[in-house]
């Protein structure tokens, strides 16, 4: 009898994220960081590839960081199959690096989201947007938004998202070869915990009528400049090219809005060794948002 060909996804984007701004506005009783911030989807991204297996086994291939057990996109998958009570589905997940490692750019996370959003489509488990979001917040901060698949203000620990309008622009974006530890930026002494919360509205209306200026400030970004020198010299790089730059989530990456001039500039310039530059486009949202559906909607299309 002839064996049934395993069902694919091929290529799936895995999108990178920008912090527009980050403040940190306290923090809880567990003392885990609350945060205020607007996160946007870009163009640069890590490509995920899922095939079905009638073993059960969960089977980690491609770029591989650190042993394959602890790695995101397998926890994901055996989180997901608990949820939907299917032990023994299986899957292969190959996953190919675009986006830095420890930049402040979400990689992992949206390496995570990235692998529920497409397992739930290749098991036809047909989980909702929501509930894919609560298994994705046990899994890291970020993956929630991912999985919502809209730019979004951001709140708490990063898990209540609001829906925000960003104008279209093109970003360049410089990583300095080397990341810096976000446990020892969010432990270090000179960190500011004490922003103003403001509401979504004051974003949106300087977004608005604003732009292309950055709303606020990140307030990681002086504390990550204390512990990696590299970070205010790609800071420097950038604003040589006539921006006005920020970092990006808990860094090492940084970013600044691109006229034509500064792209010209930016493209031109030499970078030390194991440094990158990409200059990226912002999003809409996940190109993988019409592949989950909110609580009522119908059926998505099958594979």
């Amino acid at each position: 009898m002839p064996q049934k060909t395993p069902r694919m996804l091929i290529g799936l984007p895995a999108p990178a994220k920008l912090n527009l701004f980050l403040h940190v506005i306290g923090r809880r009783g567990d003392g885990k960081h609350l945060l205020e911030s607007v996160f946007i989807h870009i163009d640069l991204s890590d490509t995920i590839d899922l095939t079905e297996r009638t073993d059960g086994r969960i089977v980690r291939t491609g770029d591989v960081e650190g042993p394959a057990e602890g790695d995101l996109c397998v926890r994901a998958a055996l989180a997901l199959r608990a949820a939907a009570g299917r032990p023994e589905l299986g899957a292969e997940i190959r996953v190919e690096k675009r986006i830095p490692a420890g930049a402040g750019m979400g990689g992992g996370s949206s390496d995570c989201a990235t692998t529920l959003i497409g397992l739930n489509r290749l098991w036809g488990l047909d989980l909702t947007r929501g509930e894919l979001e609560r298994i994705g917040v046990t899994l890291g901060a970020d993956v929630p938004f991912f999985v919502r698949g809209e730019n979004a203000f951001v709140e708490g620990i990063g898990e209540r998202l609001s829906g925000i309008d960003v104008p279209p622009a093109e970003y360049g974006v410089i990583w300095p070869g080397r990341g810096v530890s976000t446990a020892k930026i969010f432990a270090a002494p000179s960190l500011t915990r004490d922003s103003e919360s403001q509401r979504i509205a004051v974003f949106s209306d300087f977004l608005r009528t604003r732009w292309p200026e950055l709303p606020g400030r990140n307030d990681l970004e002086r504390t990550a400049c204390e512990l990696e020198p590299a970070i205010p010299e790609a800071l420097d790089v950038l604003r040589s090219c006539g921006t006005v730059p920020r970092m990006t989530g808990s860094g090492s990456a940084v970013f600044a809005v691109l006229s034509s001039n500064a792209k010209t500039a930016l493209g031109e310039r030499s970078l030390p060794e194991g440094w990158r530059r990409f200059i990226v486009q912002g999003l809409p949202g996940h190109p993988l948002r019409a592949w989950t559906r909110e609580d009522g909607e119908g059926t998505p299309p099958g594979v």
